[in-house]
């Protein structure tokens, strides 16, 4: 099997499981506020696992789980927190441990007609500069459409780090394509990351038979010094009407077990070169995934 670098899964599902505070809207801000400890124990757990990078947990510090009053006064101090329990997570153990900036979507998960162009610099460059002296690169995840990838990678341009956009797709593929939840083309996306310097380009929080397509589109557009990544998500299919995070979401059975590294392996043989979990991969999957490298 193919050497590729592994990451970390789902922070949130991890911190329900282990019973910190979690609760809407705060998700799982709630447990950085309140039981930091426990943001630490899980990254641990994903180190202890085998991730080669973990992420910080700063998703939800933003104006869709705290509101915009309580984000514009907390997100220098919790994001610095997010960004000191990780850089603490991957320093204890011997092996080099990166850790990647998460730079979230702001304005809700897969809500492409939320974002909101105007707000979004500033908010971003208060993320990027609280995270910058803690990580190694920026990641911007789960971004469902491109205007929100050109802001968070602007934001982070301030900071001489590497930055790989991550990219959520269509849960939909009847069609055999894949293409980012605004509509628009894993091609247009993967364009944005060579005009941006992107360091990778990834696939995440999107159900894992929607990412092969991706990884091929991607693959055929970008140059080799680009990689390709995903991290799928584990949760069972939304119900109609279902806003993102409303409520909390299931684990699919059938992705237990060897279930989602049989998808990992598909991704490899498309070309992916990086590899871990979203929203509902536990440190068990990550493990089996540091073993099918041998």
């Amino acid at each position: 099997m193919s050497s590729f670098t592994l990451l970390d899964g789902g922070m949130g599902k991890l911190l329900h499981a282990r019973g910190a505070p979690f609760r809407q809207p705060e998700w799982s801000a709630k447990a950085l506020m309140e039981a930091p400890d426990q943001v630490a124990a899980a990254h641990s757990e994903f180190v202890d696992a085998g991730a080669d990078v973990i992420t910080t947990s700063n998703y939800a510090v933003v104006p869709y789980h705290l509101g915009v009053d309580r984000f514009d006064e907390r997100v220098e101090e919790l994001v610095d927190l997010a960004g000191r329990l990780a850089r603490g997570a991957a320093d204890a153990v011997a092996r080099p441990v990166r850790v990647a900036g998460s730079l979230p979507p702001l304005f809700g998960s897969y809500e492409p007609d939320d974002f909101d162009a105007g707000a979004a610099p500033a908010m971003l460059r208060r993320i990027v500069d609280a995270l910058a002296p803690h990580v190694d690169v920026f990641l911007a995840e789960t971004q469902s459409i491109i205007a929100e990838a050109r802001a968070s990678a602007s934001a982070a341009s301030t900071h001489a780090k590497p930055l790989w956009l991550g990219f959520t797709i269509a849960d939909d593929s009847s069609s055999g394509r894949a293409c980012l939840r605004s509509g628009e083309s894993v091609a247009e996306a993967a364009a944005v990351a060579i005009e941006v310097g992107a360091e990778a380009m990834l696939f995440n929080c999107s159900r894992p038979e929607a990412m092969a397509a991706a990884v091929v589109e991607a693959r055929a557009t970008l140059p080799s010094s680009i990689a390709v990544g995903v991290y799928a998500n584990a949760l069972e299919e939304r119900p109609e009407g279902y806003a993102a995070n409303e409520s909390l979401l299931d684990r699919r059975a059938d992705l237990m077990g060897g279930g989602y590294t049989r998808f990992v392996e598909a991704w490899l043989d498309a070309g992916a070169e990086i590899i871990g979990g979203c929203c509902g991969i536990m440190p068990d999957q990550i493990v089996a995934l540091h073993a099918l490298r041998g």
